[in-house]
């Protein structure tokens, strides 16, 4: 009993280690600090990380939903779709949602597809409103 006890102890510590961790400021090499900070694509940062994005989309899946939150920063869109699936909606470049991000938007955008249980399986980029 006093082993399980332990176990229990050093696992509650571990997780309470790992969820107060702050995200990493680079993933391969794209700058996550300069993601975060252009938030609905309007400062065109994240236009010039396109790239680099790109170059990091083997290691984003897989990752569950808030793991890529805590990474990408808060969506600019969080739309709920069929069968517990969820989508966030990045914008990659400037457009209407800068104005008004209800509005639809014809500005790029990257839009990561989360299956039932939460795991990104699909990333995808489009310019048409959504």
């Amino acid at each position: 009993m006093n082993k399980l006890i332990t176990k229990s102890l050093i696992a509650a510590t571990l997780a309470g280690i790992f969820a107060c961790s702050t995200p990493p400021d680079k993933l391969g090499s794209l700058d996550l600090i300069k993601w975060r900070g252009d938030r609905g694509g309007c400062n065109d940062v994240r236009a010039s990380l396109e790239k680099d994005f790109k170059s990091i989309e083997k290691q984003l899946k897989g990752k569950f939903a808030d793991d890529i939150g805590d990474l990408l920063g808060r969506p600019d869109i969080h739309q709920l779709g069929e069968r517990n699936q969820k989508f966030y909606v990045y914008f990659l470049s400037k457009g209407e949602q800068c104005a008004d991000i209800k509005s639809k938007s014809s500005a790029p955008k990257v839009i990561l597809k989360f299956n039932a249980v939460g795991l990104l399986s699909e990333i995808t980029y489009q310019s048409r409103p959504l």
